[in-house]
């Protein structure tokens, strides 16, 4: 799924500029002093824990950008869940001191994108009883957000919007500036193109039943409990699609996708994941 889900060239910038930083102006100093040109070398990158992979294409980019040459075998695909018994997932060979000097950078972003991608399932498999989908929203790391959303559609869930250009997301401030709920979903829907889809942030009943009296794609509700999220699904009755939000993490989230909302969004699976433990171990020097 990686290079059909990344612009190529975004993607080779991008991890250009990650080794860019490591390498810094004098380059890896003490790979250069220790290791002997033109020695040759294999190693394995392994998970060392239970999780979902991901990132595998970018960890080999970054080895690739190093030394062209290298051969990098890969053992799994990404969204592939693993038992963690130091489980190959990968396996590079050629310079030893490409290899070494790529190291880091390929493990920064295995290590983050897989930790996204496991946490991700985990909500996924919690409300697979249901018919709600687990979507990610904006809340990402400056400069990692295609990697970061990648991750979460590796661990089984859906994502939000990219950027603010996707589609229209009128939330609490627009309306209060606007001047209501109404106002501003006249103008978003004026100003829509027919493919453009228009939602809109209520956190009261009340809000919602406006809403439901000027038409929206989409409508989500905002920090509600589990009783109000479920009047909302009696009230809306299908005519608009409800996204719960706001604080949901792995203790609430079967609750509220069981109050039959289309939709659960969790800023956790992108801001909150903890990396999953991946190494690169040396086979043969």
């Amino acid at each position: 799924m990686a290079m059909s889900f990344f612009n190529p060239v975004w993607l080779e910038n991008h991890v250009r500029a990650a080794l860019d930083e490591d390498l810094g102006r004098a380059g890896d100093i003490t790979t250069l002093a220790t290791i002997p040109a033109g020695r040759q070398a294999t190693a394995v990158m392994a998970v060392r824990k239970p999780g979902v992979v991901c990132g595998v294409p970018v960890a080999e980019a970054a080895f690739k950008l190093l030394d062209s040459s290298l051969k990098f075998e890969r053992l799994v695909e990404d969204g592939a869940h693993v038992d963690g018994k130091r489980t190959p997932v990968a396996r590079v060979s050629g310079d030893a001191r490409a290899i070494l000097t790529a190291e880091r950078v390929a493990l920064n972003y295995m290590c983050h994108m897989s930790g996204i991608a496991t946490l991700t399932a985990k909500y996924v498999a919690l409300v697979a009883h249901t018919n709600a989908r687990i979507c990610c929203i904006r809340k990402t790391t400056p400069g990692l957000r295609a990697l970061e959303k990648y991750a979460v559609r590796c661990g089984g869930a859906m994502n939000g919007r990219f950027g603010l250009d996707d589609a229209f997301f009128i939330k609490d401030n627009h309306i209060a500036i606007c001047g209501g709920i109404k106002q501003a979903l006249r103008a978003a829907k004026a100003a829509a193109g027919h493919l453009v889809k228009v939602e809109i942030e209520v956190d009261s009943l009340d809000q919602l039943r406006e809403v439901l009296e000027e038409g929206a794609d989409f409508c989500l509700l905002d920090n509600m409990n589990t009783d109000q999220m479920r009047e909302a699904v009696r009230i809306a009755a299908g005519r608009v699609k409800l996204e719960a939000s706001g604080g949901i993490n792995l203790d609430s989230v079967k609750a509220v996708a069981e109050t039959g909302v289309d939709l659960v969004s969790a800023g956790a699976l992108t801001h909150s994941a903890p990396i999953l433990d991946v190494g690169l171990d040396i086979e043969s020097a």
